[in-house]
C-alpha cells in the first residue's frame, strides 16, 4: 500500500500548493464577511428613511385606472410612492411600469438632470455637491448585483464618505448606495470571499464553474490531509511541516465542513431543489386569489389623515388577504402597519389562529396536516439575529413525500415554506458554514470569537502551507 500513500501524498501536496493561497483568501475574508456583510447595497431602512413622505391628497386617479393607463394586466404587484415629488403607482416587473397618480402620465424614465436632482433630495444637499459621472449600462463592479435594474445614472457625491449612488434610469429612484469604506471593505471581504470580480461574475455559467471546480479541488486536498493525518500519525515531522500537521490536526476538520459547505451553497447537483413540489397553492389560498384592483376605492385624503391619525406615510403596497383589500404602509412606524382599505383603519388584531390554519389546510388538500403550532419564538428553521422576521409565527408542518413546514404571520402572510431537503440543506450549508447553530448564533461576542478562532486557525493551516508549497516549488525551478 505504499504506492497509495505515495500516490495520496502527492495529490495533497501540489493541489496544497495550487490551493492554499486561496484557502487563505477565504478565511482571511471570511473574517471580514462577519462585520462587512456582503457588497454594497442600499439598505432598505435607508431607502425609506430618505423617502419624501406620500401626498395623498394629491393622488387623483385610483390603482385600476393605474393600470389601465399603463396597460398592465394582472398585476402581481402595485406600490404607491413618491417620484420626483409626484405620487406614482408602480407596477413592479422584469419590466416596471410606473403611472404618475396625479395626472396618469406614464413615467418614461429620467435623463441625467432629472437624475442628478433625485440625488441631491436623496442625499438632502445642493445640486453644487453632486457630480454626474455616467450613465452604466453593463454592470460595474458595484451593480453587479443589480443587473436587472439597469441602466442606472452614476452620481459622485462631495461628501465626507466619499458617496456614490446609482439612480435606477427606467423607475426614478436611487437603487444602489456606496461609501469609501464599504467599498473598501468589500474588497477585503465579500469581493475576494465570493469571487466577485466584474470580469468573472458578469459571466453566470463561468463564474459557478469556477467556484465549483477550485472547491471540489479544495475539498479533496482537504480530505486527503485528514486521512494522511491519521495515517501519518507515527511519522515525526519537524520545522514547518510539524507545524502544518499539527494545525492540520487541530483545524482540518473544520476546513473540510466550510469548504465542503461553500460547495453545496452552489448546489453542483440541483439536489435541494430537485423535486421540490411541496406546499401546493397554500399562498393563493391565504390571499383569496390574485389582486383585484377594482376593490380598491379612491384614496380618500381626509379619512386617511383620521385613520392614521395624521401621521405620513412613505410607501404603500396594494396587497389581498383572505379576499380583501388591505394597504401595507412602510414609513408610519418602525416596522410595516396594514391598513384595512373597506372600511379604511389600522389593522392591529391578527387574524384567528383557526381561520389561517383552515386556508393552509385548503391550499394544500392533498397533504394531511401533522402538527400546527403557534411560535412565540424563533425556530431553527425561521430566524433572524436582528430580530425583525414576524413573531409570533403559526408553524404548519404536512405529512407529505416532501415533509414541507409552512410558516405564516397574524396577518395570514405566507413568510416561508421549508422541505425536508431545504432543511438539510440549511444544517449543511449555513451550519457548517456560518455556525448559526441557534446554541451560539444568538451569543454575541461568543459566536464572534468561536468563528474569528477557527478561521484564524484554518487560514494559519492554509499560510504554513503556503511556505511549504514556495519551498517545494524553489527546489522544483
Amino acid at each position: 500500500m505504499k504506492w497509495l500513500r505515495r500516490a495520496l501524498i502527492l495529490i495533497h501536496r501540489y493541489l496544497g500548493i495550487a490551493l492554499c493561497l486561496l484557502f487563505v483568501v477565504w478565511f482571511v475574508s471570511g473574517i471580514g464577511m462577519i462585520y462587512a456583510g456582503g457588497m454594497p447595497r442600499l439598505d432598505p431602512s435607508e431607502r425609506l428613511a430618505r423617502m419624501p413622505p406620500l401626498d395623498v391628497s394629491r393622488v387623483r386617479i385610483t390603482p385600476s385606472q393605474a393600470a389601465a393607463k399603463g396597460e398592465v394586466r394582472g398585476p402581481g404587484r402595485v406600490v404607491l410612492l413618491t417620484i420626483e415629488d409626484r405620487p406614482a403607482y408602480r407596477f413592479p416587473g422584469r419590466r416596471p411600469v410606473t403611472v404618475f397618480a396625479d395626472t396618469a402620465d406614464i413615467f418614461s424614465g429620467v435623463d441625467e438632470a432629472r437624475s442628478l436632482a433625485i440625488a441631491s433630495r436623496f442625499m438632502s444637499l445642493p445640486a453644487s455637491a453632486l457630480r454626474y459621472v455616467r450613465l452604466v449600462e453593463s454592470a460595474d463592479q458595484w451593480t453587479i448585483g443589480e443587473r436587472g435594474r439597469l441602466p442606472m445614472h452614476k452620481i459622485e457625491v462631495a461628501d465626507a464618505a466619499h458617496t456614490e449612488l446609482y439612480v435606477a434610469r427606467d423607475v426614478g429612484e436611487v437603487a444602489l448606495q456606496t461609501t469609501r469604506g464599504g467599498r473598501v471593505l468589500a474588497w477585503a471581504a465579500a469581493i475576494p470571499h465570493w469571487f466577485y470580480l466584474t470580469p468573472l461574475r458578469g459571466n453566470d455559467n463561468l463564474w459557478s464553474r469556477v467556484v465549483i471546480w477550485t472547491s471540489g479541488l479544495g475539498i479533496v486536498s482537504a480530505f486527503l490531509g485528514l486521512v494522511l493525518g491519521i495515517t501519518q500519525l507515527r511519522v515525526k515531522y519537524a520545522g514547518w511541516m510539524r507545524w502544518h500537521y499539527v494545525t492540520g490536526v487541530i483545524f482540518g476538520v473544520f476546513t473540510l465542513t466550510w469548504v465542503l459547505s461553500g460547495f453545496l451553497s452552489m448546489e453542483p447537483i440541483e439536489w435541494f431543489s430537485r423535486g421540490e413540489g411541496g406546499g401546493g397553492d397554500i399562498r393563493p389560498a391565504l390571499t383569496g386569489g390574485p389582486l383585484q384592483l377594482d376593490a380598491f376605492p379612491a384614496m380618500d385624503a381626509p379619512a386617511w389623515a383620521q385613520a392614521l391619525g395624521g401621521r405620513p406615510v412613505k410607501e404603500v403596497e396594494l396587497r389581498r388577504i383572505q379576499g380583501e383589500p388591505y394597504y401595507y404602509v412602510k414609513g408610519l412606524e418602525d416596522r410595516p402597519v396594514f391598513v384595512a382599505a373597506n372600511p379604511l383603519r389600522v389593522q392591529r388584531e391578527s387574524f384567528p389562529v383557526e381561520s389561517i390554519i383552515e386556508r393552509v389546510k385548503a391550499g394544500y388538500p392533498d397533504a394531511p396536516v401533522a402538527e400546527a403550532q403557534l411560535l412565540s419564538d424563533y425556530d431553527a428553521y425561521y430566524y433572524d439575529r436582528a430580530r425583525e422576521l414576524p413573531l409570533p409565527v403559526l408553524r404548519v408542518k404536512f405529512a407529505d413525500a416532501d415533509g414541507t413546514w409552512a410558516y405564516v404571520d397574524g396577518m395570514s402572510q405566507l413568510l416561508g415554506l421549508r422541505t425536508r431537503r431545504q432543511r438539510v440543506e440549511r444544517w449543511l450549508y449555513h451550519g457548517f458554514h456560518s455556525l448559526d447553530f441557534p446554541f451560539l448564533y444568538f451569543r454575541r461576542p461568543l459566536w464572534d470569537a468561536v468563528v474569528i478562532a477557527l478561521c484564524g486557525g484554518g487560514a494559519l493551516l492554509s499560510m504554513v502551507g503556503v511556505v511549504i508549497g514556495f519551498k517545494r516549488l524553489r527546489r522544483l525551478i
